[in-house]
C-alpha cells in the first residue's frame, strides 16, 4: 500500500547554497591515536531546503554539524555560510531554569542587541507559531518535556531569522542546525513535534539540516535524505523525496543501504 506523504515535494529553489560544505575532513588527536571522524565530505543545501544527516552512531554526523556550526573547525577543507550565525538545538532543550520561556525565546534577540520592546514582540510571535501563546510566563520546570522542545525551537528560530518581519529590520530566513533534538521524547511526543516541525519549516522558509539515526524520521521531515558512512564519515549516497515518491519503499531502500554500511564498518 502506497501512503501518501504529509508534506509537499521540493520546491525549486534558486540563489547560492545556505550551506557550502568542500572536502571537509575532521581528525581528533595525533599520530597512532588520531582518530579520523570525517573524511572528503562535500555537501551542499539550497536556501529553505530541508536535509537530513543519516548515519549509524558514531559516524561523525554530529561533528559534521558542529563543523556547520562553527563550533568547531575543519582539519582540511571549507565551510560557506549564507547566515553569519546558524542556529542550533540539540537532544537537550537547554533552557535556562531562572527565565521564563518568553525570556529563554528572547535571549538571542537581547545578546544581538535587539531592544526590549521589539524582542519580547518577537518572543511572542515565535511562541505563537510553535502553538504555545499564553505560555510566555511559565519556567521551563512547569513545561511538558515537548513543550520545552516548542520553546527551545522558537529560541533557535529566534537566533536564526532575528527580528523577521516585526523588527525594523527585515531578515531572511536563516539556517536551523538540529542534532537529534526529539530523541530523548516518547514516540507520541516526538510524532507530534516531527509534524509541528514541517508546519514551522513550510511558514517559516528556515533552511534545516537535520542530524538523525532514525530512517523513518528522516524519510518523514526530509526533502533530501544524505547517508554518511561509519568512521570515518563519508558521503555514501543521497535520496530525493517528494509527492510521487512511496516512503515504505523509500524506508527500505535507506534501511538496506544502512544496514549494508554497517555491515562493512564490521568487517
Amino acid at each position: 500500500m502506497t501512503v501518501t506523504l504529509e508534506r509537499p515535494g521540493p520546491t525549486p529553489r534558486t540563489g547560492p547554497p545556505a550551506v557550502e560544505v568542500k572536502g571537509v575532513s575532521k581528525v581528533f588527536g595525533r599520530g597512532d591515536d588520531a582518530v579520523v571522524a570525517l573524511d572528503g565530505v562535500d555537501l551542499s543545501v539550497a536556501p529553505g531546503e530541508f536535509v537530513c544527516l543519516l548515519g549509524a552512531s558514531g559516524c561523525g554526523k554530529s561533528t559534521l554539524l558542529n563543523v556547520v556550526a562553527g563550533l568547531d573547525q575543519p582539519t582540511t577543507g571549507t565551510v560557506d555560510r549564507s547566515s553569519s550565525r546558524p542556529a542550533v538545538m540539540f537532544q537537550e532543550s537547554a533552557l535556562l531554569p531562572w527565565l521564563t520561556a518568553g525570556r529563554n525565546v528572547e535571549l538571542p534577540l537581547r545578546l544581538a542587541g535587539v531592544g526590549r520592546g521589539a524582542r519580547r514582540e518577537r518572543a511572542r510571535e515565535l511562541l505563537e507559531l510553535v502553538r504555545l501563546d499564553g505560555q510566555a510566563e511559565k519556567r521551563p520546570h512547569e513545561l511538558s518535556g515537548g513543550m520545552r522542545q516548542r520553546v527551545a525551537l522558537a529560541r533557535a528560530l529566534a537566533a536564526a531569522t532575528g527580528l523577521g518581519g516585526s523588527g525594523a529590520t527585515e531578515v531572511q530566513p536563516g539556517v536551523l542546525l538540529m542534532d537529534e533534538p526529539f530523541g530523548a521524547l516518547d514516540a507520541i511526543t516526538r510524532d507530534f513535534l516531527q509534524a509541528e516541525l514541517l508546519r514551522v519549516w513550510e511558514a517559516t522558509g528556515t533552511t534545516i539540516l537535520f542530524v538523525t539515526h532514525d530512517v523513518r524520521e528522516s524519510v518523514r521531515l526530509a526533502e533530501r535524505v544524505v547517508l554518511l558512512s561509519s568512521r570515518p564519515g563519508r558521503v555514501v549516497r543521497e535520496w530525493g523525496t517528494g509527492v510521487d515518491t512511496d516512503p515504505e519503499e523509500l524506508h527500505g531502500d535507506i534501511t538496506t543501504e544502512l544496514r549494508e554500511v554497517i555491515s562493512a564498518h564490521g568487517r
